[in-house]
């Protein structure tokens, strides 16, 4: 199942989850605030940089900081 990595506060975040859900793609969303570890994640997959939304998608991470659906749609293969 995709992850999302985001946080409460973030207009990207919510921008991508509106695009997930307009879509019906199921996702798991992981606030990096609240979950252990979780924002060390987005930090090493970041070159050191907690961007939101960060996405691991099968062991493949990408972020879509600042929010654009062409990412999205290229890494999740969609048309």
């Amino acid at each position: 199942m995709l992850k999302m990595y985001t946080t409460t506060w973030c207009p990207d975040c919510r921008r991508a989850e509106r695009f997930l859900k307009e879509r019906g793609i199921e996702f798991e969303a992981i606030n990096i605030e609240e979950v252990p570890g979780a924002a060390e994640i987005v930090i090493s997959r970041n070159a050191g940089r907690r961007k939101v939304p960060t996405f691991d998608r099968d062991g493949h991470f990408f972020h879509c900081s600042p929010y654009d659906p062409a990412i999205l749609k290229r890494e999740l293969q969609l048309s």
